[in-house]
């Protein structure tokens, strides 16, 4: 599993032209499953989303979590983060899990997220979607489940 976390001030998701989902101050998450992602790729996703210190203090310094600041969380599903494009010049998604196994796990990191009191709002899972924030530092982070130790 695949995230990119970017730190904003706010983030939307517009889809045919309405806004779906809009947040201030959080993170905004891009959300890629792979094939073989299982319970424990959602378990180290969710507890990173939440315990990551990336918000800054009173010195300025990064050693806030999403809950020190009471803030809100976007999550969009985002497939391409899965995409080869080591050859040729079309991307290839093999490491993509189809979008069924895909929305479970999406759609579990969600239930998770908010049962930790959590607010969190969301992209529509296979919709085109427009993506628009404002990164605050700018402070963007990649996650990958697949490199835990």
């Amino acid at each position: 599993m695949k995230a990119v976390i970017q730190r904003v001030t706010r983030a939307s998701v517009e889809v045919d032209g309405q806004v779906i989902a809009r947040i201030d101050a959080g993170l905004l998450v891009l959300l890629g499953v792979a094939k073989e992602d299982s319970e424990s790729d959602v378990q180290y996703i969710v507890d990173k989303l939440i315990g990551l210190r990336i918000f800054s203090d009173t010195a300025g310094k990064m050693n806030r979590s999403i809950v020190d600041i009471g803030g809100r969380l976007l999550i969009v599903s985002q497939f391409t983060l899965l995409g080869d494009t080591s050859k040729g010049r079309r991307p290839g998604f093999d490491r993509a899990a189809t979008p069924e196994r895909a929305l479970i796990l999406y759609e579990k990191i969600i239930g998770m997220v908010r049962d930790r009191g959590i607010p969190v709002e969301t992209g529509r899972f296979g919709a085109h979607m427009r993506v628009s924030l404002e990164n605050d530092g700018p402070v963007t982070f990649l996650l990958d489940s697949s490199s835990t130790p």
